[in-house]
């Protein structure tokens, strides 16, 4: 029997009914879209968070994933380094920082003057970094506030290594505020650009401005809530007031479109990538750039609303873009710059073609080279081609399984640096000298994780699930000793939406959930990045069930359920496709933003396939997503409430409006933070007041707040582990998991 004192209160509920297309739509928490600080809502956050708070603070593994998650937080981690001039850059972290540290060291000028690489990440010179003892910090977001809470949210730096312009946001907002540091003394010059979103900065060719992404500054009050349309591109010079900022690009006529500026290698070119919220079809559009810093009017190479561009880099007379123009999968083609028809220079392979880079084709005496990344079954290879032609001239060998999760290389070098990461260990960075293609490990944390015996293994298995003619990848995780005997409790997590690909991550509380003895299960659900743009397209707008459907699909497969519906095959070099690892009770769901609407859709639809359900951050009001902040853009995936068609197939799934009052659902544990300005909290407390009306049995609905904290960027490694330790305490006290990774796992 559950503590009366940690029942949340009654929220009081509003008799509103709206018709809206033929259809009678409820919604008596509406009050609850009122900003944190309105009266009745922070009066709400405080009882709801009290409540969860103390109920999870009392959960009996709590304090031993606490333990376990210092542990595998406490690793030092590096990002690729990369180098702009004489200068080498690196972000850091020693392991419970809680934010990324910018360091910096001199080393020899590159043999050319010119090194830019065009995706924001630097250049890295062949031959041997800096030495470690020539390192030093050069921007602590740490400093910036005393919670941890404001967080470095963009970097760029000049092409000579001069100057670093860098993004500061507070409390886990998307609003960037730019600062410049001279490089040489780590002084942080008087400019200061505010309001700026969802892109980087551009440096000029000298160094003497930087080409931003603006928006008109929110009323007092409304910053986490204003919608966020009619982006500007300006240009700010160093030394000027930003009231005189010149705007390089806007386009009132097309308010929802976005742009995100890059500047070729060559100093030429300001590249523009056009995009319509998340939509996946783009534009990009090119302004010459003048000696004296001028930004000519821009001109239209690809149309925007026919397929997804990204631009690689300038070569020659032409842009190198990865596009999946009439290639559904991805190729890379060149486009004059100029104007006329592109070329194909990488044609279209029979696996997703996710971005590539192009190194060394400014190098003195090398050919250059194109570093394509591609999918295979969600796990990334590594393919190297000529840039003039596309001739194939070998592939980078990598273990499996494994994500590239950043590389750097630029036009003047021979060695491209990556950094790999895995479900089983933290990321290391590996160099690829690409004359001979020949891979060295050039970092790493440590051996083995922090706390790990030489008894702990942990096993990564891949298997098929095969359902309605699709077959849905799916990682299954767990330690060496743990069978499956149908009775181990498993979670299933889940994103499956906006093209955006689940491949292999280490996320410390998936670790800390294995050690413990429980399995892991992560899916590849349509609507996702892993096989391209029908994939993609499987699973949005009238398709955005299928998602669930795939989930679900893949419960019933851990459960042994619905065996003559769905089945399962082997993927990967290791799996077990006849196994049955759990059952409903003690299985979980989890995911965040989009994932989060997974949850919250797959627990109101089969609320007796769960034993727990964890909905973060989630998109939950399917009805008025659209009105707050960036939720217009994501029309591109669920289509518009205001489109009769639309709506009635959101009403389908939508969480806040499927619940039925006196069903019985299963422990569910809802988070978000009070000043998220992606997903409006708003969703996490409608849905979960309403969740906690509707009720049935006796399981507990808890929502837990973080304060302080947007959607998840920028939130610091303490409020991170304290979130983790809370959710995996959550699942383990509801699915049976006792948490002591000491002792072999006995049958349950």
């Amino acid at each position: 029997m559950r503590d009366a004192s940690h029942r949340p209160p009654e929220t009081e509920r509003e008799e509103l009914v709206e018709l809206l297309h033929g259809h009678e739509v409820a919604d008596p928490y509406r009050w609850l879209e009122a900003p944190a600080h309105d009266e009745r809502v922070a009066a709400f956050i405080d009882a709801q968070d009290t409540v969860a708070r103390a109920e999870l603070a009392s959960l009996p593994t709590r304090d031993a994933f606490t333990e376990r998650l210092q542990q595998l937080w406490n690793h030092p981690r590096r990002s690729t380094p990369w180098r702009r001039g004489r200068w080498w850059f690196q972000l850091r972290n020693d392991g419970l920082q809680d934010q990324d540290v910018l360091w910096a060291a001199a080393g020899a000028p590159p043999a050319d003057q010119r090194d830019r690489q065009d995706e924001g990440g630097g250049g890295v010179a062949a031959g041997p970094l800096p030495e470690e003892d020539h390192w030093r910090v050069l921007v602590d977001p740490n400093t910036w506030s005393s919670d941890g809470t404001a967080s470095l949210s963009g970097l760029a730096v000049s092409d000579d290594g001069a100057r670093v312009a860098v993004g500061r946001a507070e409390a886990g907002s998307d609003w960037t505020t730019w600062q410049v540091v001279e490089v040489a003394d780590a002084r942080t010059l008087a400019d200061e650009v505010p309001w700026s979103k969802f892109a980087n900065a551009a440096w000029l060719p000298d160094a003497s401005g930087f080409v931003y992404t603006a928006h008109d500054p929110p009323a007092p009050g409304d910053e986490h809530a204003a919608t966020n349309r009619d982006q500007r591109l300006q240009l700010h010079r160093i030394g000027t007031p930003t009231a005189t900022d010149e705007v390089v690009l806007a386009r009132p006529d097309q308010p929802e479109w976005g742009f995100h500026p890059e500047v070729s290698h060559d100093g030429r070119w300001l590249v523009v990538v056009v995009t319509r919220g998340t939509d996946p079809e783009t534009g990009v559009l090119v302004a010459p750039i003048t000696p004296d810093g001028g930004i000519d009017a821009p001109t239209t190479l690809l149309t925007e609303g026919r397929a997804q561009h990204h631009p690689i880099g300038v070569l020659g007379e032409e842009l190198l873009v990865v596009s999946d123009l009439d290639a559904p999968l991805g190729r890379i083609i060149g486009v004059p710059l100029t104007g006329g028809a592109p070329r194909e220079v990488v044609a279209e392979g029979t696996e997703r073609l996710l971005d590539a880079r192009l190194v060394g084709a400014a190098t003195p005496g090398t050919p250059g080279w194109l570093v394509c990344h591609r999918l295979h079954h969600a796990t990334s290879r590594l393919h190297v081609v000529a840039p003039e032609d596309g001739t194939r001239l070998g592939a980078v060998p990598l273990p499996w399984p494994v994500t590239v999760n950043g590389s750097s290389g630029g036009r003047h070098d021979t060695t491209l640096h990556l950094a790999i990461g895995s479900f089983t260990a933290p990321d290391r960075l590996l160099a690829c000298h690409l004359d001979d293609l020949t891979v060295v490990e050039v970092w790493r944390a440590d051996d083995d994780l922090p706390g790990d015996g030489p008894d702990v293994e942990v096993v990564v298995e891949q298997v098929a699930i095969e359902h309605d003619d699709v077959a849905v990848p799916l990682f299954v995780l767990h330690r060496a000793d743990v069978t499956p005997d149908g009775r181990r409790p498993t979670v299933l997590w889940g994103y499956g939406g906006f093209d955006i690909p689940v491949t292999p991550m280490h996320r410390p509380g998936w670790r800390a959930w294995v050690d413990a003895g429980g399995v892991l299960a992560v899916a590849c659900l349509r609507g996702g990045g892993e096989y391209g743009v029908a994939w993609r397209d499987d699973g949005r707008r009238e398709r955005k069930e299928h998602v669930f459907d795939d989930a679900l699909a893949c419960a019933a497969w851990l459960t042994g359920r619905r065996r003559d519906e769905v089945r399962a095959s082997q993927l990967g070099p290791v799996g077990d496709a006849s196994a049955v690892w759990t059952r409903p009770e003690q299985l979980g769901i989890e995911g965040r933003s989009n994932g989060g609407l997974l949850a919250g859709a797959c627990l109101t639809r089969d609320p007796g396939a769960f034993g727990s359900a964890v909905p973060e951050v989630g998109v939950l009001d399917l009805v008025r997503f659209h009105r707050f902040t960036i939720g217009w853009a994501w029309t591109s995936d669920y289509g518009s409430p205001d489109d009769p068609e639309d709506l009635a197939v959101l009403l389908r799934y939508s969480p806040y409006h499927r619940l039925e009052v006196g069903r019985a659902y299963p422990p569910t544990l809802i988070t978000t933070g009070d000043t998220d300005d992606r997903v409006v909290p708003a969703h996490s407390f409608k849905f979960a007041a309403a969740l906690q009306h509707a009720q049935g049995g006796h399981a507990p609905v808890l929502l837990r707040i973080d304060r302080s904290a947007g959607h998840g960027a920028g939130k610091p490694v303490t409020k991170l582990l304290e979130e983790r330790a809370d959710v995996l305490a959550f699942h383990a006290a509801h699915l049976g998991l006792t948490g002591d990774r000491r002792e072999p796992v006995a049958p349950g």
